[in-house]
């Protein structure tokens, strides 16, 4: 296959979604205003909890069966890859940049997650209907590469919502007490004037060691019993009871989720596949409302990526070389990373020889950051503009670097 009709093949998708992306832009600017931030939120919110649900269970009932559950079975670990590579480079990212403590999540986080839905669902269908393109029939390409995508996009969410989320929950929560910490009258009188022995036992760990002794060895001598010890145990269980109280739940259940369940239940078994599935089904109009309400999904959340970057063009005082760095990440070191994962899994036997699939493997690690990133900081109030700037640097170059990497994977797959 000639590399120009691989380029062709690989830039005619990008430049869609760049087109689309430009148009949201453009609704968003204050002289036009018809996707300002009112409107962006409640089609986001439309698009959150009825396209993209709608999206993933129509794609994945019609497609998925028992035969391709163990086709497709290394996808879950291939996206873990994806979030462990990129915290690992997002942590080296942080040491040589020194951001703020406050950002710290919000650059593991871009680094970690990637957009393995949306993007995926714009990409792989334009791929597959491309003259050039090297995964024989379209209709048979499509229907194959959206079950592919929108599994993406539910094992994607579940690992957004669970580990980016408290990412940056945890950092955001940090850099707030510290701002107390400093805001706190005690801190306030420790620099105005030396503080009392009893402000001196307070804060610090020596000498209030050694009042709790002290106050130990006086009760003991007054015959007061001491509190019981609180085991390992019982502090584990307390610490981890912590943690799952703390965890959105909700959030990792997201709408995209449970669509997805709903799609591996209505697949995987036959009865409810016969009732729902094909043109012969007798309830066939109701997965036929589902693929109609899909189709929404799309153009809506690119519309409203659009508009959500025109905030970064207003800039922020993030550093230049935490964006290079950031770029770099997800541009460069990931999907060589990627291409070794793959390729290995391959030599391993762990994945299947299926073009299509491969190709898909591949570009989750070459797509830009999450855009649920953004809503996380919102939900935070931690690096919105921050974000913002990143998305668009990162948003910006995707047109370059997802069309080099895609025409590249494309040529990896088809020799």
């Amino acid at each position: 296959m000639a590399l120009l009709d691989l380029f062709a093949a690989s830039s005619v998708p990008v430049v869609k979604v760049l087109l689309v992306t430009a148009l949201g832009s453009y609704l968003a600017v204050d002289r036009v205003n018809i996707l300002g931030d009112d409107a962006r939120k409640h089609l986001n919110n439309i698009t959150f909890f009825v396209f993209n649900p709608a999206l993933v269970y129509s794609n994945l009932a019609s497609t998925l069966t028992f035969e391709s559950m163990v086709e497709l079975w290394f996808m879950p670990f291939n996206i873990i890859f994806t979030f462990i590579f990129g915290s690992a480079l997002g942590w080296v990212v942080i040491q040589f940049t020194r951001p703020p403590s406050h950002l710290h999540g919000l650059v593991i986080g871009c680094c970690a997650a990637g957009n393995l839905g949306n993007l995926l669902l714009i990409i792989i269908p334009a791929v597959c209907k491309e003259s050039g393109s090297p995964f024989g029939d379209s209709d048979v390409c499509v229907k194959y590469g959206m079950a592919y995508a929108s599994l993406s996009m539910a094992i994607g969410a579940i690992y957004l919502w669970s580990y980016v989320y408290n990412i940056v929950r945890v950092s955001s929560s940090r850099s707030s007490r510290e701002v107390e910490i400093i805001d706190s009258p005690t801190h306030k009188s420790s620099r105005e004037g030396s503080p009392s022995s009893s402000e001196k036992s307070l804060t610090d760990p020596l000498l209030s060691s050694s009042v709790l002794i002290e106050t130990e060895d006086h009760e003991k001598g007054l015959g007061l019993e001491s509190k019981p010890k609180v085991s390992v145990a019982d502090t584990i269980k307390q610490r981890l009871g912590s943690v799952f109280s703390k965890m959105n739940l909700k959030k990792i259940l997201a709408p995209s989720t449970t669509g997805a369940f709903v799609g591996f239940v209505v697949g995987l078994v036959p009865q409810l596949r016969g009732l729902l599935i094909g043109d012969e089904a007798p309830f066939h109009v109701l997965q036929d409302t589902a693929l109609l309400i899909g189709d929404g999904a799309i153009p809506a959340v690119t519309l409203v990526m659009g508009g959500n970057l025109l905030r970064g063009l207003r800039g922020s005082g993030i550093q230049k070389s935490v964006i290079f760095g950031v770029l770099a990440v997800r541009y460069l070191a990931l999907p060589l990373l990627g291409i070794a994962v793959v390729k290995g899994a391959i030599r391993l036997g762990l994945v299947h020889d299926n073009p299509l699939y491969e190709f898909v493997l591949l570009l989750q690690f070459a797509v830009p950051p999450a855009m649920n990133i953004g809503t996380i900081t919102q939900l935070f109030g931690a690096g919105e503009m921050e974000c913002s700037v990143i998305m668009l640097w990162c948003y910006s170059l995707a047109s370059v670097a997802l069309t080099i990497w895609s025409t590249f994977f494309l040529w990896l797959v088809s020799y």
